[in-house]
């Protein structure tokens, strides 16, 4: 793999101003010249100003944040990184390359979840060049590349993981964001390693059921969320129930024997899971009647 080295190059200004003053002055000593009288020096006048003239292209731009990849006949000769006006021998190949931060937008995928069910999700990607070399040179084209493997990374990552899951130890894609989007990021990471490319950060940004379920999928994860619901309900009912049934006894406020309790407990259950708000009855007979 190439890996980037930075070449020093020479301050553009100064040399700029050189190179111009001595095509100037070369022409001038042309003009005073007499061909006839001194060729040779008309010649010699002319040969400088060329070269001067040629080695003006080797003066180049480098702005904050970007880089210029040097290449002579095909090889390569070094990454130029410090910014302003700089000069290189005109015969580098001075290709620019973008070290600012950078947006990837992914398209909407339809993939399957774990589970198998058909989902549509989408990512944001942002990231930069931190390796020229490998970004010119290892790659065929780099951005095309970014794009590939991020959408190609989503894909393994959506098959990894359920749309939704009520167990909260269990990872999903819909109730555990910073763990997902961490694994997408190194996921992503990993594939664009090669091509110098730094992901900075990698979220979902449209995650939803895919247009053919998505009614039967929302009933599905109500009925879910349902049951869950009830469990919860039921837990904290017994809790409440031993605790009366404790305390009554504790503090002596009335003596049940078995057949008692059971009715208190059927009756206090009725009261805290059912759905509807229940309606007092007032007992003006015996505890039994």
């Amino acid at each position: 793999m190439m890996k980037e080295f930075e070449r020093s190059t020479l301050p553009g200004g100064p040399i700029l101003l050189v190179l111009l003053a001595v095509v100037a002055a070369s022409i001038a000593g042309m003009k005073v010249m007499d061909m006839q009288d001194a060729p040779a020096g008309i010649a010699g006048f002319a040969v400088v100003a060329a070269v001067s003239f040629f080695l003006v292209f080797g003066v180049f731009t480098v702005n904050p944040n970007e880089a210029r990849v040097l290449q002579l006949f095909g090889a390569y000769r070094g990454t130029v990184k410090t910014a302003g006006l700089r000069w290189a021998s005109p015969l580098y190949s001075k290709t620019r390359i973008s070290q600012r931060v950078r947006n990837f937008d992914g398209e909407r995928l339809k993939v399957n979840d774990a589970g198998g069910n058909p989902i549509e999700i989408a990512t944001v990607v942002v990231w930069k060049v931190v390796d020229t070399a490998e970004a010119m040179f290892d790659v065929d084209n780099y951005e095309n590349f970014v794009r590939v493997q991020s959408e190609a990374a989503l894909r393994k990552l959506a098959s990894h993981y359920a749309y939704d899951a009520h167990d909260e130890s269990v990872p999903s894609l819909r109730g555990s964001s910073t763990e997902i989007n961490e694994h997408l990021k190194q996921e992503i990471q990993d594939r664009l390693e090669k091509a110098g490319v730094q992901v900075i950060e990698a979220r979902i940004s449209h995650l939803a059921y895919a247009p053919e379920i998505a009614q039967a999928m929302l009933q599905r994860q109500q009925a879910g969320a349902i049951i869950a619901a009830r469990q919860l309900i039921v837990q904290g009912a017994v809790g409440m129930v031993e605790s009366a049934l404790e305390l009554l006894s504790k503090n002596k406020v009335v003596e049940l024997d078995e057949t008692q309790k059971a009715t208190m407990v059927s009756n206090l259950l009725v009261v805290l899971c059912g759905e509807r708000s229940t309606q007092p009855v007032i007992n003006a007979g015996t505890l039994n009647s």
